[in-house]
């Protein structure tokens, strides 16, 4: 006879780690023996998952997941059939109906989801039929109940293992803490305990996400802007809280695939994330004035070397290729010393990409990023003040887009110097990057023309800077002072037909 016994909690709440440079081999020895785990009892579960969706991943684009695990082993397992909804990707901190139940064996039950979501997933039923296995994940669990003082309770558990989909295979060393009582600061709290054990960066992509990527040939490809839909009834600190979340869930899920891909977009996306929610901060400075942001220091030395790789991999990728034959111009010679300059460039590149890598796993790096983890997710519980308390959010959009373009319109004014030219580009930068996370809220004519004037003008400056940049590269690392002098006269007059 079928068991149907659900669980009691429709929610999870729950906080995803993922474990930059850990040897999996002695995590669970080192856990038990930081200060937030000694004396606790653990517990160790084996666990096989297989997730369904459609071919077409129906479930998937709402949101939802549905999964089959087996607790146990082979001989003597218990089956459990798990869905969950609301799935995002936007941060660290997830939030996530659920709905678990004991069923037979190796087999989707129907029934057992009754009185769960899955009538709104499915309000047909052709859903159901069409399901298919997705991936499976295989994985040691190592439980630890940890409960505080305050009476909440948080359950950490240390997962290792490998994900399996379509004949390919992905690691699995992460650490989740799923809350059982009281508040989800009780998560962050232990978080900070354990980044002062081990390294520890904030994790936007569940294994169930992880898994549908593997199966694409896509999992640490780099994360592009996601700009989320707005709808103009939010409040200004809920804007706020949704479009800084995005961006910082750029920045972080570029920093996770860095660990693992020598991809130059990556880095590029990952300083395009940054860059993006140091714009959104600016653009709601006036609506976070009551929200004490983190501090970042402990965040530069590894955004110096993002910085530094970036021009690296742009010299080699871009730049430098573009300019090999002009410089050889026929000569053999020239053609030579040229092919010894990149190879000398793609080894400090290496050793570059290996510093970034090592700067992740910097406790302080972790740290930080929780504490903004946090602080985002704090964000949409501000109240409105003075002024804001009024204003129509697509006035405020419409306003701060003209105020943007009006700065970067005085700036490209008054540029002279190569200095002046750099503060134009970062100021279309900002312009750019207002107008597409407002874009929802802006009339039409006045987002393209911002847009394209932003995007223009970012483009133009860029090359110059851009071989600027490679020149540098070539003279500090102490290169051929003839392709330097060369690449400060190309950069010279890009310069000149900027300004034209």
């Amino acid at each position: 006879m079928k068991s149907h016994r659900r669980s009691s909690a429709p929610q999870e709440i729950e906080l995803k780690l993922c474990l930059p440079g850990a040897d999996p081999a002695g995590l669970v020895r080192r856990l038990a023996h930081a200060p937030f785990l000694a004396r606790r009892k653990s517990s160790q579960q084996s666990l096989y998952n297989i997730y369904f969706d459609t071919p077409d991943q129906l479930l998937r684009q709402q949101g939802a997941v549905l999964r089959l695990r087996r607790v146990g082993s082979e001989a003597d397992p218990q089956w459990l059939q798990t869905l969950k909804t609301g799935a995002s990707d936007a941060s660290a901190l997830s939030r996530r109906g659920e709905w678990e139940t004991v069923v037979a064996g190796q087999a989707l039950d129907l029934a057992a989801l009754q009185g769960t979501q899955w009538s709104e997933l499915d309000r047909d039923g052709s859903l159901f039929e069409r399901l298919v296995p997705s991936f499976v994940t295989r994985f040691e669990r190592t439980l630890w109940l940890v409960r505080r003082r305050d009476g909440s309770v948080v359950e950490v558990a240390l997962d290792v293992g490998q994900i399996e989909a379509e004949g390919k295979q992905a690691p699995i060393c992460e650490l989740e803490l799923e809350l059982k009582a009281g508040l989800p600061s009780a998560l962050f709290e232990i978080a900070g305990e354990m980044a002062h054990a081990l390294a520890v960066l904030p994790a936007n992509l569940s294994k169930a996400q992880r898994g549908f990527l593997l199966a694409q040939d896509a999992l640490d490809m780099p994360q592009r802007a996601q700009t989320p839909k707005l709808d103009s009834r939010f409040s200004k600190p809920e804007l706020a809280q949704v479009l800084l979340g995005e961006m910082f869930a750029q920045f972080t899920q570029n920093l996770d695939a860095l660990r693992t891909s020598d991809d130059p977009e990556v880095v590029h996306q990952a300083r395009v994330g940054w860059r993006r929610f140091k714009s959104g901060v600016r653009l709601f400075r006036k609506t976070l004035a009551a929200a004490e942001m983190p501090s970042r220091t402990e965040l530069q030395p590894l955004l110096t070397g993002l910085g530094e790789l970036r021009n690296l991999d742009v010299a080699l990728t871009e730049t430098l290729p573009s300019l090999s034959d002009r410089y050889a111009a026929g000569d053999a010679q020239r053609a030579q010393d040229w092919q010894t300059l990149m190879a000398a460039l793609n080894h400090t590149a290496r050793l570059q990409r290996q510093a970034v890598r090592r700067a992740l796993q910097e406790p302080g790096v972790g740290m930080c990023l929780l504490a903004l983890t946090e602080w985002l997710e704090n964000l949409s519980a501000l109240k409105k003040t003075g002024p804001e308390r009024k204003e129509k959010l697509r006035d405020w959009a419409r306003r701060q887009t003209l105020r943007m373009h009006q700065r970067l319109e005085m700036a490209q004014n008054n540029a002279q110097t190569e200095q002046e030219q750099h503060r134009v580009r970062i100021l279309a930068k900002r312009l750019r990057y207002g107008v597409e996370a407002l874009r929802d809220l802006l009339p039409k004519r006045l987002a393209n023309t911002c847009f394209e004037q932003a995007l223009r003008l970012q483009s133009g400056l860029g090359l110059t800077r851009d071989v600027s940049q490679a020149g540098v590269l070539v003279a500090r690392n102490a290169l051929d002072p003839a392709i330097a002098a060369f690449l400060r006269g190309v950069a010279v007059g890009a310069n000149l037909s900027a300004r034209e």
